[in-house]
């Protein structure tokens, strides 16, 4: 029965090589007395020609080869990471910052250095220089491995989803995330930047089609067989938590957390939009409509009782009902009413 083992990246923080001056400096004073060797020997030669060369040869090999331990050195600036690796093996990550020594011959890991997507604290560490051939300007980018451990905002492209009514709508959300393990970013996934943006795409469109644009009638969104009043536009803090748990659930093997997830834009599809705009209107001047009615009839009815009250005047059925149509046509209707005065009998 053959098994399969999965190997899973732990992070290996290296907190013991914050000793980037020492071998800076030791190197320096290599340099120094390699060159005094060389100058020293070459001195001896020319005043004896039977003295040994071995100063000479030695101090020369040393100036040859004393520049390979300031490969190793590296600079970290807070809120940065570099994920080491020697000849493809994974040895550790640097994370605080400090000037560090590490074997020369380790490289720094990042395969998302390159990428770079809607979002602000993009790892703004390429140095850029100028190169002039023939008054030819060119500028060249070249992209350093150092991870930046900063909380960063994604912002993707809107989307055209689907409601649970079907009806289609544009959104857009804003993504904060941090990485918060260095190896399982780089290794585990091809690029933890383009992996993470698909994520929130997928996990976006999961989410949207579960709720209606707005609320409707007979629509269950939390999944517990009841209706309820959930909605994209009127639930947007419980959408967006939502939208968070399952991103991070699918970040999770990343080493990446999702801080916040928000809804930057919501509406309805073009093609839509205007036959949506005048349901709204409609709905609006319905609800308006039965306002004013409501207001409307307790006014009559409270005109009526005062005028029974103090007996100013008594009305008869066919009377009270023509009184009401027109305190109604009045004061329901669009435009400022005409009085009437009516100078002779009542009846």
């Amino acid at each position: 029965m053959n098994e399969t083992k999965t190997n899973v990246m732990e992070e290996k923080i290296l907190t013991r090589k914050k000793n980037g001056m020492a071998v800076l400096l030791s190197v320096l004073i290599i340099f120094a007395l390699a060159i005094t060797g060389v100058v020293y020997g070459a001195l001896l030669l020319e005043e004896n020609d039977g003295a040994s060369p071995a100063l000479l040869i030695v101090s020369l090999i040393v100036i040859c080869l004393a520049w390979i331990p300031l490969c190793g050195l590296k600079v970290l600036k807070p809120q940065e990471a570099l994920v080491l690796t020697l000849f493809g093996k994974y040895i550790g990550t640097l994370k605080d910052d400090g000037f560090y020594f590490v074997n020369p011959f380790c490289s720094g890991f990042n395969p998302a250095a390159k990428t770079r997507l809607n979002q602000s604290g993009d790892v703004q560490s390429a140095t850029p220089f100028t190169v002039s051939a023939d008054s030819t300007t060119a500028s060249v980018e070249v992209p350093s491995k150092k991870i930046s451990l900063k909380i960063m905002t994604l912002n993707n492209s809107r989307q055209k989803i689907n409601d649970c009514l079907g009806n289609p709508v544009e959104i857009g959300i804003a993504v904060t995330w941090r990485i918060v393990d260095t190896a399982k970013a780089v290794f585990n996934v091809d690029n933890y930047k383009e992996f993470l943006s698909l994520q929130c795409d997928s996990a976006l469109r999961n989410v949207v089609r579960i709720y209606p644009y707005d609320v409707a009638p007979n629509v269950d969104t939390t999944g517990d067989g009841m209706a309820d009043e959930g909605s994209l536009r009127g639930s947007s803090e419980v959408v967006a938590a939502r939208i968070r748990d399952e991103i991070q659930s699918r970040v999770n093997e990343a080493g990446i957390e999702i801080v916040e997830a928000r809804i930057t834009y919501l509406a309805y599809a073009p093609e839509i939009a205007a036959v949506m705009l005048q349901r709204q209107q409609a709905s609006a001047i319905i609800d308006a409509r039965k306002m004013i009615v409501d207001g409307a009839v307790g006014m009559v009815e409270m005109a009526l009782e005062r005028l029974n009250e103090n007996g100013i005047v008594e009305l008869d059925e066919e009377r009270k009902a023509a009184m009401v149509s027109n305190l109604l046509v009045v004061l329901c209707g669009n435009h400022d009413a005409q009085p009437v005065v009516n100078s002779g009998s009542l009846y």
